[in-house]
């Protein structure tokens, strides 16, 4: 068997640039709690995403949490449920209550058609996910946003780096929440961050992630420990000045999964959006089994024999989880169900051999009957 080729793996630098990032910190000892490369992290990012302002977080859950909790919430939050469990359970988390929105079959991302008529007068507030980094219909969620008064978070833990006609993904909605986890396009080894427009909101956020200390002798507000430390924030600063050349890199590995792929029937690529500058974060395909040919379970298992990491990845959904059982009703979302049961998320990180994507799609190809 050849060697095992992974879902994801993680960006780096070189170790020397590591090193050479982080030595200062030999000297002054200043290892969290905003230090310097915290504070040149956040700067970077500002400038890089094109954003009026940004706070960063030890990971994406805390980042969208505390900024559910710092805009003092009430009621239902509409959402999907083809995300992560770290969406719903941040809602969940905060004494809000759910309301599960079916996605767009082309884009996955919240099927905004659908939205208004889940809008109560208990609803606070709307939270789209971006999908594969599939920018959801911004245009049609602020409207319907402004005309209920409801505010308005992105999930955009998907979207690092993306720009929708020529705006940074962060400028939309009143919030957004990304993650900077190790799999994700950009990492920092672990952390978070929201950019937002409203001040105020920047504030109560720095105290919730920071246990509620506004001063030197003054804690005003009950919160919680979500800083970012020194060595993640390095990590940061090193992977940043290479993500334009990692994304060229997962463009090519996407394109070569295309020509492979694209047009063969029993599958259903993602979608590329022509006003999106695309990260390249994932290659999911939908396995449409009577039409393909073979199931995605046989294709997960032919791969997995090989030894390649293939993800179910939304699967399952969030209103099926165990922890909620009984609570919701997963036939209110019919499109999310039939795309939960049928995707794979492939191998894509921007040092995939394109030799290997040849491989991974050969022996698809090969499933079916």
């Amino acid at each position: 068997m050849a060697d095992t080729i992974l879902v994801t793996r993680s960006s780096m630098p070189t170790l020397e640039e590591y090193m050479d990032e982080i030595k200062t910190m030999w000297d002054s000892h200043w290892l969290t709690n905003m230090g310097p490369k915290h504070k040149q992290l956040q700067a970077e990012l500002c400038d890089y995403m094109g954003v009026e302002n940004i706070d960063l977080f030890t990971n994406g859950h805390m980042a969208i949490e505390l900024t559910l909790q710092a805009m003092n919430l009430q009621g239902e939050v509409i959402t999907t449920p083809f995300t992560f469990a770290s969406t719903t359970h941040a809602i969940v988390r905060n004494g809000l209550e759910p309301v599960f929105c079916d996605i767009d079959p082309v884009t996955f991302t919240m099927d905004v058609e659908k939205l208004e008529s889940l809008i109560t007068d208990r609803t606070c507030a709307i939270m789209p996910v971006h999908v594969y980094g599939n920018v959801c219909n911004i245009e049609e969620i602020e409207r319907i946003a402004h005309k209920y008064e409801l505010k308005v978070i992105y999930d955009a833990c998907h979207t690092f780096g993306e720009t929708y006609k020529g705006e940074g993904i962060g400028s939309f909605g009143d919030a957004s929440c990304f993650s900077f986890h190790a799999t994700k396009a950009f990492n920092s080894i672990e952390g978070g961050a929201v950019t937002f427009k409203d001040k105020s909101l920047g504030m109560k956020l720095y105290e919730l992630k920071n246990f509620g200390i506004h001063g030197p002798e003054e804690v005003d507000a009950v919160g919680a420990n979500a800083k970012m430390n020194e060595f993640c924030a390095a990590m940061g600063l090193c992977n940043l000045r290479h993500l334009e050349t990692e994304i060229a890199k997962r463009q090519k590995v996407a394109e070569r999964y295309r020509s492979h792929l694209e047009g063969v029937e029993g599958l259903q690529l993602n979608i590329v959006q022509p006003e999106v500058k695309s990260n390249y974060a994932y290659f999911p395909v939908v396995f449409e089994e009577k039409v393909f040919g073979a199931s995605r379970a046989e294709v997960f298992d032919a791969l997995a024999e090989q030894g390649i990491g293939a993800r179910k990845y939304f699967y399952p959904l969030t209103n099926t989880f165990s922890a909620f059982h009984g609570k919701y009703n997963v036939m209110e979302t019919p499109v999310a169900l039939h795309v939960s049961k049928r995707v794979l998320t492939l191998p894509m990180y921007a040092d995939l051999a394109l030799e290997d994507v040849d491989r991974i799609c050969e022996l698809i190809l090969s499933c079916r009957k």
